[in-house]
């Protein structure tokens, strides 16, 4: 897992080219990650970014897509020096005026009282990774605590057809492209499209002072609806990949993943318990992830190296629980094992950064208990 994933990414069509999630954006942070650590030069990086041509940046464009996702990747190849200054300038300005764009298409909707979308809030599409960006490059702006203040009102209840109350972040689609799936809509619990998403963006903003009206009220809201959720037994502590109007989805079956599983809701609460001061809710995020890692019968449903489904993304999550556990020593003690199942994992056959090479390459080069000493590449998993 030390070569670097081939640029098979020759499609000029741009939402190809510019996607952070498969394409030639987030091949590159692997590149960024061994620039900064000085095994390649960075004119490595410069030349794969080179060429990118007119960026995305409609209603399409996102953190994982277009002129955003070049941001995210411009703002970790400059690691606080003076590259990409005049790119990075510009681009802010851009993504000010799509943040706006789309604020108002959101508070719009809002006020109709119709159910929102992944597409408007969730971290891969929406506004809550255009919150996380936000973050990093313009933390003391006004676009970000617009971002908040829409986080805040998404978390406050919907009048459901019948008249019943539904979780502000309900949708009225299905969470693939099984529409038998969640038959009436459903609200997504996981922190790539669900409601894990925003409470990590919230509690990393409160752990920056960074807060808006309605902000603590906003993360007790979705703590509170997870608390309702969760299931626990002898087998440990879990929570459905999302609630529909027939009820929860099955946990047995649910993978241990970052994107939808234990993992990575128990790193938000995490996040949110050290952001309130909620010792309690800590301990017990952090025994959920525990519970994960000594279930043999969960890791297995692991089977793939990706970051989003796979190995590599519980690892890097690992990681970063385990450095601001009580105990790290457990977490710090798997991830050799953790290590061992990535190689015995078949590879990616892609070379893309969320599913494919880049990704696990780069969550295995941190493997070790102390190799955190690079870049933040994981900012936009917001597991940081």
């Amino acid at each position: 897992m030390t070569t670097s994933p081939p640029d098979t990414d020759t499609d000029t069509d741009p939402a190809t080219w510019q996607s952070l999630a498969h394409g030639r954006l987030g091949t590159a942070l692997l590149d960024v990650e061994r620039a900064h650590s000085n095994l390649i030069p960075y004119q490595v990086v410069h030349d794969k970014l080179a060429g990118a041509g007119p960026l995305i940046d409609g209603d399409d464009a996102s953190l994982f897509l277009g002129a955003p996702a070049m941001a995210y990747v411009l703002h970790m190849a400059a690691d606080g020096s003076g590259r990409y200054g005049g790119a990075l300038h510009t681009l802010d300005e851009v993504i000010v005026a799509h943040t706006r764009r789309r604020l108002a298409a959101a508070h719009a909707r809002i006020d109709k009282n119709r159910y929102t979308a992944f597409a408007e809030y969730d971290l891969f599409r929406g506004l809550t990774g255009i919150g996380a960006l936000l973050l990093r490059r313009q933390p003391d702006g006004q676009a970000l605590r617009r971002v908040l203040e829409y986080l805040v009102r998404l978390t406050e209840p919907v009048a459901g057809p019948g008249g019943e109350w539904l979780p502000g972040w309900w949708v009225g689609h299905a969470p693939a492209n099984n529409q038998a799936a969640t038959p009436g809509g459903h609200a997504n619990a996981g922190v790539a499209h669900g409601i894990s998403g925003p409470l990590a963006l919230l509690a990393l903003a409160m752990r920056q002072g960074i807060t808006v009206d309605g902000h603590e009220l906003a993360m007790y809201r979705i703590l509170r609806w997870l608390d309702g959720i969760r299931q626990s037994d002898h087998d440990g502590t879990r929570w459905p990949r999302w609630v529909s109007k027939t009820g929860p989805a099955p946990t047995h079956s649910a993978p241990p993943s970052w994107c939808y599983g234990t993992p990575g809701i128990a790193r938000a609460q995490q996040l949110a318990a050290l952001a309130l001061d909620d010792d309690d809710r800590k301990r017990a995020a952090e025994r959920a992830l525990m519970y994960c890692l000594v279930d043999s019968r969960q890791l297995d449903l692991l089977t793939s190296r990706g970051l989003c489904h796979g190995i590599g993304g519980l690892i890097r999550t690992v990681q970063r629980v385990a450095q601001d556990a009580e105990n790290p020593a457990p977490f710090n003690d798997w991830l050799p094992a953790g290590s061992g199942r990535f190689l015995t994992t078949p590879a990616p056959e892609q070379p893309g950064f969320l599913q494919g090479v880049a990704g696990a390459t780069l969550a295995f080069m941190g493997a070790e208990p102390d190799a955190l000493v690079g870049t933040d590449w994981d900012a936009c998993l917001l597991l940081i």
